[in-house]
């Protein structure tokens, strides 16, 4: 299945969720290169990165030239949210999100951000504004991320969605809670199907999606188009392509096991410390490799040794052992027959 957006396809229509401080360009090249119809960058602060300051244009700068690939902006006003996407398609960007479902407290307290994210349900004539900003600044399909609602007494998503439509918004993702609910409970599929009702854009069903059987039940309560996963990626790279093979189809990924799987960690672990610098690169690295451990079944010894451990050679040599069992100088034969057919 494709979903077509204005100058860009979503095939599969499989996406990779915006994630602060996940999604950044090492991991998103690793979902990309088993199978993913879109990855979304980490949310980028407009005004911030219109006025360079540091650190946000860096993020803003990942893969704007790489194949469906979306810089997902947020902000409150509409000039910088305008002047952001100018800046963003002038460097190469295919796609621009549209933050509007980021629960976080910095991002929807006045004091925080300027009350955006998912604050901006609260008033969506002013939710409009930047919408209609963003999608007269570009050219480029502009897409949009966002909930149910503020809480259960503002469900507004419907009504937002077909406003969103008529301003020129090519596709909208919704996560299946409101903002209240921040990530309690689980999300509520079916209340997608209401926004799905709507529109005629294709609409891709968000939260709690961990598998391929998940991805098949919110497409069938929600009646969306495709799905984007968010925390179910964590430790699975593979994961889109998974349920993009087995729900539509494609090409099924090779899903690294023993040797493999090590040496794919191994080159993760590797790209994010290049990419960072040392220091910082050990801090990021810390949470992808303990979610790997987590779906290996590390032992707690080794997992503690594998994530307190500063110097880089040392934590590549426990690798192999931390994930397979196996140590590092087994038999090269023996560890080579890790790498199966999804």
């Amino acid at each position: 299945m494709t979903v077509r957006l204005k100058t860009q396809t979503l095939t599969p229509p499989v996406a990779l969720a915006p994630m602060a401080g996940i999604t950044d360009r090492p991991f998103r090249d690793l979902v990309r290169r088993f199978g993913a119809g879109l990855v979304v960058s980490e949310m980028v602060a407009s005004q911030e990165m219109v006025q360079s300051k540091p650190g946000v244009r860096e993020r803003a700068e990942l893969g704007m030239d790489v194949e469906n690939t979306a810089v997902q902006l947020a902000g409150r006003e509409a000039h910088w949210m305008a002047e952001a996407a100018r800046q963003v398609a002038d460097r190469g960007a295919a796609l621009i999100d549209i933050n509007m479902g980021c629960p976080a407290k910095k991002v929807t307290s006045a004091s925080g951000a300027g009350a955006s994210g998912s604050a901006l349900m609260k008033d969506l004539d002013h939710a409009l504004t930047l919408i209609e900003a963003v999608v007269g600044a570009v050219d480029l399909p502009v897409t949009l991320k966002t909930r149910l609602g503020w809480d259960d007494d503002l469900r507004n998503a419907p009504e937002l969605a077909r406003r969103a439509e008529a301003a020129g918004i090519a596709v909208i993702t919704i996560h299946g809670r409101t903002r209240c609910q921040f990530y309690r409970g689980s999300s509520d599929w079916s209340a997608i199907a209401s926004v799905k009702q709507a529109v005629a854009i294709p609409v891709l069903a968000n939260g709690d999606i961990c598998g391929p059987e998940d991805a098949r039940q919110a497409l069938a309560q929600s009646g969306a188009d495709g799905v984007m996963l968010g925390r179910g990626v964590q430790g699975k790279p593979w994961l889109l392509a998974q349920i993009a093979h087995e729900i539509w189809g494609a090409p099924a990924p090779r899903v690294p096991q023993g040797a493999a799987l090590a040496d794919m960690v191994a080159g993760h672990y590797e790209a994010m410390l290049g990419f960072y610098g040392r220091d910082l690169g050990l801090r990021v690295a810390r949470k992808h490799l303990g979610w790997y451990m987590d779906e290996a079944g590390t032992v707690q010894s080794l997992r503690r040794a594998v994530l307190t451990t500063r110097d880089p050679d040392a934590v590549l040599g426990l690798l192999p052992e931390a994930l397979t069992g196996a140590s590092p100088d087994q038999d090269t034969d023996t560890r080579n027959n890790g790498q199966v057919a999804a």
